[in-house]
C-alpha cells in the first residue's frame, strides 16, 4: 500500500513539475523532480520506469531552457535509459540531438537524429527528419537541406500539427538567413502568424527576433512588440512561480493539519502531546522558512548581476570607448588629461565592486560634462555640434535622471563612431514648459535593423523607460539618422 501511494505522490510530482516547465519556471520544475526521484526507487516496476523517463525527460527540457546544455544531455541519456518502449526512445533521440546541435556537437547529434529517423510515427519522424538537416547544414555550409526541411514542413502541414510547424518555418528562416534575407523574413513572419493562431508568446518572441533584423524599415515597432510580449512572458512566469509557491504552501498546511490531529490522538493517549506541536510546528515553520530566506537570496543575487551589468556597460565600456575615440581621432591630445581620464574610469570600476556611490553624481555641472562629453567625440573626420545646452535646460533634473541622459547620449555617441560613419552630429536641447527635448542627428548612413540589438541600443529603451521618456528614431530621410527624447522635468 505504501509504495502504491509512492508512486501515485511521485506522479503528482512530475506533473507539477512538467506544469512547472511550461510555465517558464525551471528552477523550480528540476527541484520538483528532484523531489520526486527520491519517491521512485524500484527501477524494476514498469510503471516507477516510464514515470522516471517523463521525469528525467522534464529535467532535460528544464536544463536546455536555463541553457545548461552539458546537464541537459546528463538527463536525457538518463531518461534513455529507461526508456523501454519503441516511440518513447525515438522522442528521447531526437531531444538528444536536439541539445547537442545547440552545443556545436553536430556530428555526434547526426547519429541520434538517425536512430530517430527509424520511428514509425509520423510527427517524431518529420522532427527527426528537420532536425537531422539543421544539423548537417551547420555541419557543412555547402549541404543543401531544403528537400529535407520542405518535406518535414509537408508532413507536419498535412497532420495540422502547428506547434510542430513553427519548428519548421524557424529551421528554414534561419537557414535563408545570410541567403535570401526576402525568403527567411517570409518564414519569420509564417512562424509569427501560427504563434499567434496557437496563442504562443514564447514562438512570437522567437519570430520577432528574427522579423527584427530581417525587417529594418520596421525595426522599431517590432522591437516595441517584442518587448511588450517579452516582458509579458516574464511577468506570466513570475506568477507561475508563486502560484506553485501557493500549491507547495497549501501541501505543507495539509501535511500539518493531518500531524496535528496525529498530535491531538496522541495527547488523549499520552501526556506529551504538547512537546509533539512544538517541535512538529517548529520542523513546518523552519522548513517553510529556509525555502523562502533561499528564494530570497537568488531573487537578490539576479537582480545585483542585472545591475551590475548595466553599471559596467555603462561606465567601463563606454567610458573606456570615449578616451579610445579622443586618443584616435584627436592629433593633438593632452597626455596627462587621456591619463587622468583613464584613471577615472578605473576608478569607477573599481568603485562598482565595491558598491560605492558614482562620483560622477556628486558633482552639478549638468551643462559642462555633456558639452565635454560630446566635444570628446569630435575628430577630424567628425564635427560635432551643441546647441541650447545652458544651464536652465537642467534646472530641477535630479542626479539619476541626469545620469540616465548622459549615458544615453554617449551611447549614441558610441554607436555613431562605430556604425554610422557621420561627418557632422548635432545635439539640439530645448525646455518647453515642464518638458526636456533633445534632438540628435548626424548626415551618417543611418541605422540598420540589427544596429538594435547592440546593448547600447537595447539599454537606451531601458532607461527612456525608466525616466517616462520617449524617443523616437528617424531614419526615412535620404541620409543620416534624426532622433528625437523628451522626458518629463519632474
Amino acid at each position: 500500500m505504501k509504495d502504491h501511494d509512492s508512486i501515485g505522490a511521485a506522479k503528482s510530482l512530475v506533473n507539477m513539475a512538467i506544469l512547472q516547465s511550461k510555465k517558464g519556471d525551471f528552477y523550480g520544475s528540476i527541484e520538483t523532480s528532484l523531489e520526486a526521484n527520491n519517491l521512485l526507487k524500484n527501477e524494476r516496476d514498469s510503471t516507477i520506469r516510464s514515470t522516471l523517463v517523463s521525469n528525467y525527460n522534464n529535467m532535460a527540457i528544464s536544463s536546455s531552457f536555463l541553457q545548461n546544455y552539458d546537464e541537459s544531455a546528463k538527463f536525457y541519456i538518463q531518461a534513455l535509459k529507461y526508456a523501454n518502449i519503441g516511440e518513447n526512445k525515438f522522442i528521447i533521440y531526437n531531444n538528444i540531438g536536439d541539445v547537442l546541435i545547440l552545443q556545436g556537437k553536430t556530428k555526434l547529434a547526426q547519429q541520434y537524429l538517425n536512430n530517430a529517423l527509424l520511428a514509425k510515427d509520423s510527427t517524431n519522424y518529420s522532427r527527426a527528419l528537420n532536425n537531422l538537416a539543421k544539423a548537417k547544414f551547420l555541419e557543412d555550409k555547402n549541404y543543401n537541406p531544403l528537400p529535407e526541411l520542405y518535406k518535414a514542413l509537408e508532413i507536419r502541414s498535412r497532420l495540422k500539427e502547428t506547434v510542430e510547424q513553427n519548428s519548421s518555418f524557424a529551421t528554414i528562416s534561419d537557414y535563408f538567413a545570410d541567403k535570401n534575407q526576402e525568403r527567411s523574413l517570409f518564414f519569420a513572419n509564417q512562424l509569427l502568424l501560427t504563434a499567434e493562431k496557437i496563442k504562443s508568446p514564447d514562438d512570437k518572441v522567437q519570430a520577432l527576433k528574427r522579423i527584427i533584423n530581417l525587417d529594418p524599415k520596421n525595426y522599431l515597432e517590432n522591437f516595441k512588440r517584442f518587448n511588450f510580449i517579452n516582458d509579458s512572458i516574464q511577468t506570466a512566469r513570475s506568477k507561475a512561480k508563486n502560484q506553485f509557491a501557493i500549491i507547495r504552501f497549501d501541501v505543507e498546511k495539509i501535511k500539518a493539519q493531518n500531524a496535528e490531529k496525529e498530535i491531538q490522538l496522541l495527547q488523549r493517549n499520552i501526556g506529551l502531546g504538547t512537546l509533539s506541536i512544538v517541535l512538529i510546528g517548529g520542523f513546518f515553520w523552519n522548513k517553510r522558512r529556509k525555502k523562502r530566506l533561499q528564494q530570497e537570496k537568488e531573487l537578490e543575487v539576479k537582480n545585483t548581476q542585472l545591475k551590475l551589468s548595466k553599471r559596467v556597460h555603462d561606465v567601463v565600456a563606454n567610458g573606456i570607448y570615449q578616451v579610445m575615440t579622443k586618443i584616435e581621432n584627436q592629433e593633438h591630445f593632452d597626455k596627462e588629461e587621456t591619463l587622468d581620464e583613464l584613471e577615472f574610469v578605473y576608478e569607477k570600476s573599481r568603485d562598482i565592486s565595491y558598491e560605492k556611490p558614482d562620483p560622477e553624481n556628486d558633482k552639478k555641472d549638468y551643462k559642462e560634462k555633456i558639452s565635454r562629453l560630446i566635444a570628446s567625440f569630435k575628430n577630424e573626420n567628425t564635427e560635432t555640434y551643441t546647441v541650447g545646452n545652458e544651464n536652465e535646460i537642467w534646472s530641477g533634473i535630479s542626479q539619476s535622471v541626469f545620469e540616465d541622459i548622459y549615458q544615453i547620449i554617449r551611447e549614441l555617441l558610441v554607436n555613431m563612431k562605430k556604425h554610422s560613419y557621420a561627418s557632422r552630429v548635432i545635439y539640439k536641447f530645448e525646455r518647453i514648459d515642464d518638458s526636456i527635448k533633445i534632438q540628435y542627428s548626424d548626415n551618417g548612413i543611418g541605422i540598420s535593423g540589427d544596429i538594435i540589438h547592440k546593448n547600447g541600443l537595447t539599454n537606451t529603451g531601458t532607461r527612456i523607460a525608466a525616466i517616462r521618456g520617449e524617443i523616437i528614431f528617424d531614419n526615412k530621410s535620404e541620409k543620416g539618422l534624426k532622433i528625437n527624447i523628451s522626458f518629463p522635468v519632474s
